[in-house]
């Protein structure tokens, strides 16, 4: 693993950049001219976001994925944003604007309004979710132009906080297993004549937290993943495109090269939050103490992590463009994990965060880096 990273360039392709697109290609008025990968005209697609799923993981071992290795010659890679974390990348996925915009800026953040750590992932005691993340969906406003919107995944996931700020917009379908999943997707795109489905499927990324996502069994997922996308790709009508793609990477950290802040108090000191997570931290502190705080953080971890304010990551670009609503969420201080190396604290993390070995959130290539690949349709659309 390198210390390879790039800003997201977010005026050209990103993950906010997957459903305007999808949606400029159902022709949807309020997209047009925004597809930024070559995606066919067609009255219907199927997105697929898999959890977990980098690029590079894919592309490193697609043998486990013979379906999906037949379209990585032509697939997109792409950053998803940044943190490299399944809120933020879901936010930016469903309303095409960048973190810094659309405000999930994190796994876990400052509610500046009531001065409490939000995690945006559980949503749990988390404040209005239209009030945190006003900006209208792509799936609100592609349903508004006619396109029946369908989303399917986990019973759970409707009505969620997360779900409610990020993904609102047409009618969702419950399903648990994956085929039930496909299976429903397929009915969707086939009841009407436009339409927009988006399935979701986390499997390989609790796969890849839990044993590592170079394991055995994260290639055993994978390779489920594939044979039911192809399954979906053989079932869904002829002028059907699928896209697939991905919130993030993932990169194994071996437990011996973590840092636990409960046996760290210079660190600590003056330190009021503990946001983020074991690849990227946000730390909110007292005031006046950002510089001195900083410095202690930079001598103590040096090459292993990259210590910015929150000045540095917004001017840099990391956030993309940032409104004074979101600012105050960002830490003042975000620490960005490099090589194979996390920080955890083991008295406010829980030990269920602590025991991941495949982890996430920073800014290495492997986390960065997600797939667009397109499945076109069998035969050309005749109009939508």
């Amino acid at each position: 693993m390198t210390d390879e990273s790039r800003v997201p360039d977010w005026s050209a392709g990103t993950l906010a950049s997957v459903l305007p697109s999808v949606a400029d290609s159902l022709g949807v008025p309020d997209f047009a001219g925004a597809d930024r990968f070559g995606l066919p005209p067609v009255p219907r697609t199927v997105v697929v976001l898999v959890d977990g799923l980098g690029y590079d993981l894919l592309a490193q071992r697609s043998g486990h994925a013979p379906f999906l290795r037949q379209h990585l010659a032509s697939a997109r890679r792409i950053p998803c944003g940044f943190p490299t974390t399944t809120a933020t990348s879901m936010g930016s996925f469903g309303t095409g604007l960048p973190p810094g915009s659309h405000g999930l800026v994190g796994f876990q953040v400052l509610d500046p309004d009531t001065d409490r750590l939000l995690n945006e992932l559980s949503w749990e005691d988390g404040p209005d979710p239209l009030r945190w993340q006003p900006s209208r969906t792509v799936f609100q406003t592609a349903e508004a132009s006619g396109v029946a919107v369908t989303r399917v995944g986990p019973h759970y996931f409707d009505g969620s906080g997360l779900t409610n700020a990020a993904l609102r917009g047409g009618r969702f379908v419950a399903a648990k297993h994956l085929d039930d999943r496909v299976a429903a997707s397929v009915e969707s795109a086939r009841a009407t004549r436009r339409s927009l489905v988006y399935l979701y499927w986390g499997e390989v990324d609790k796969v890849g937290h839990v044993h590592g996502c170079q394991s055995w069994q994260w290639g055993d997922e994978v390779e489920a993943v594939d044979r039911a996308l192809a399954s979906l790709a053989d079932r869904v009508p002829d002028d059907t495109s699928i896209v697939v793609t991905a919130d993030h990477g993932m990169v194994d950290v071996p437990f011996d090269q973590r840092l636990d802040l409960a046996h760290e108090p210079d660190l600590m000191a003056g330190v009021r939050h503990l946001g983020g997570e074991p690849r990227n931290l946000q730390l909110y502190v007292q005031p006046g103490a950002q510089q001195a705080i900083a410095e202690a953080w930079r001598e103590r971890l040096g090459r292993l992590a990259r210590v910015m304010t929150r000045d540095e990551a917004v001017d840099e670009g990391w956030f993309g463009a940032t409104t004074p609503l979101v600012l105050p969420r960002i830490g003042d201080l975000v620490v960005a994990m490099q090589d194979q190396f996390a920080v955890v604290h083991s008295g406010l993390m829980r030990k269920e965060i602590i025991a991941l070995l495949g982890v996430h959130g920073s800014t290495s290539e492997a986390e960065l880096a997600v797939p667009v690949i397109v499945v076109p349709p069998r035969r050309a659309a005749l109009g939508r």
